[in-house]
């Protein structure tokens, strides 16, 4: 027996006095409303109507339990129109997961933007590098760089990061241009350690065109978790580095880093929207995938700037 039906159907029959006036209102059979209200008496242990032929009336548990009915039901139906309104209005708290660097440098504009539509979803951005747990971390949304293995959860596809490798004209100058990859073991590499162990792999492997990757892998000079101070201690003079362009375009398009080796440059990586439900998807959470889709162009913004130049 349905608890709120049983309950629903009890103050149905209060209120008009008879069990048919109560299944007219209700839009059901005067049978089934006897029956949810005698299954509910049965479940109580008490009597809550007395019956007669000519009229049914409470009695004295049943005027008490009619009261707190009457509350819990208002409850319930101002729950469900609340929560029906979230539907229908995006409002309340995004929780968002970011990687460091592309938040810091691109995720600003497009939350303003997003809030000057929607202004009542309260946005709570967190940035961190490493793999959230979506549901045991309470994201509504999680943005990823990679290429994603299959899940549980549901992955939107934002856009292209392109990874290229670059070094200063005045690294170039001191210790030579590269003419190929191989030509890397004789060079200082810059590496990001925060890459997971599959996605190490594969940029070694690229590397070195399929070859042992352990004299890379050994001999890099500096190692950070953090892309961007890579780029910056690239653009310093301090050796080779392999990062996104959406990190790197600013200083490519101003000559402060050129690309090494364009023609290896190896296939993009994708920017991800990564959410755990389909069903039943609050509509907060799917006006920002329908809005991130598409917002940052392309190729991206970061792209076609490096293309004008």
């Amino acid at each position: 027996m349905d608890r709120i039906d049983a309950m629903r159907a009890f103050v149905a029959v209060a209120q008009e006095g008879s069990f048919s006036q109560a299944a007219e209102t209700m839009a059901m059979s005067p049978q089934l409303v006897s029956k949810y209200v005698a299954k509910l008496e049965e479940r109580l242990g008490v009597r809550l109507l007395h019956r007669t032929t000519r009229k049914v009336s409470l009695t004295e548990a049943g005027s008490h339990y009619f009261q707190h009915s009457q509350q819990i039901l208002a409850s319930i139906d101002e729950m469900e129109t609340q929560l029906g309104g979230l539907q229908h209005i995006p409002q309340g708290t995004l929780r968002i997961s970011a990687p460091v660097s592309f938040a810091l440098k691109h995720m600003a504009k497009l939350i303003t933007d997003f809030q000057a539509v929607y202004p009542l979803v309260h946005v709570d951005l967190q940035l961190n590098d490493r793999k959230v747990d979506i549901v045991d971390e309470g994201f509504d949304i999680a943005l990823r760089i990679g290429r994603l293995k299959s899940s549980a959860l549901i992955a939107k596809k934002v856009a292209p990061i392109r990874v290229v490798l670059c070094a200063s004209p005045s690294y170039l100058a001191d210790y030579g241009t590269l003419q190929s990859l191989d030509d890397l073991k004789d060079h200082r590499y810059l590496h990001y350690s925060y890459m997971e162990r599959d996605d190490q792999e594969e940029i070694y492997r690229w590397l070195t065109h399929g070859i042992e990757p352990s004299y890379i892998t050994k001999s890099y000079v500096m190692s950070s978790n953090n892309g961007d101070v890579l780029v910056n201690a690239a653009i310093e003079g301090a050796g080779v580095v392999l990062q996104p362009t959406f990190i790197a375009s600013e200083a490519l398009s101003s000559g402060k880093l050129v690309q090494i080796l364009p023609e290896f440059e190896p296939a993009a990586l994708d920017l991800y929207a990564v959410y755990a439900h389909k069903k039943l998807l609050p509509h907060k959470v799917r006006c920002f995938i329908d809005f991130i889709d598409g917002y940052y162009g392309s190729p991206p913004y970061w792209d076609q700037a490096m293309a004008t130049q």
